[in-house]
């Protein structure tokens, strides 16, 4: 054990110190966490934009306002279930669809890592029970 010279308030003393090597924890990056209403907007405004639909076509057609849609997809309103039911019948896609949408990328902000494959001893071990015929 060494000794440091401390001084507080014009006292010095000696202070016992460890000169061990401490373990440095390691950095770990947090994700990125992006709020559901978000994620959500976000989507639907893509899905729109690649269909070039206008917000005012959509709002008409889903029954809600155009501040209302334009704000839910700034990701600023949390939209209810049964309004992203109209939302998506207006945008004539399924709720699944935008919600698996919003799923992959927020999985993708997150870090997480989705194999694109099915792991070998799963393949094996249900090889019989799947059939897909062409």
């Amino acid at each position: 054990m060494a000794k440091q010279r401390v001084s507080i308030n014009g006292i010095t003393k000696w202070k016992e110190i460890d000169e061990t090597p401490q373990q440095v924890a390691p950095v770990i990056e947090e994700a990125r966490v992006v709020p559901l209403r978000q994620a959500i907007g976000e989507v639907l405004r893509d899905v729109r934009q690649r269909q070039g639909r206008t917000l005012r076509e959509v709002s008409q057609r889903a029954r809600v306002s155009l501040g209302y849609l334009s704000e839910v997809e700034r990701g600023q309103k949390e939209a209810s279930s049964e309004l992203l039911a109209w939302i998506c019948q207006a945008l004539d896609i399924p709720m699944s669809q935008m919600l698996r949408e919003v799923a992959d990328r927020m999985a993708v902000a997150e870090g997480v890592q989705i194999p694109d494959t099915v792991p070998a001893e799963l393949s094996e071990r249900y090889k019989n029970d799947y059939y897909v015929s062409l």
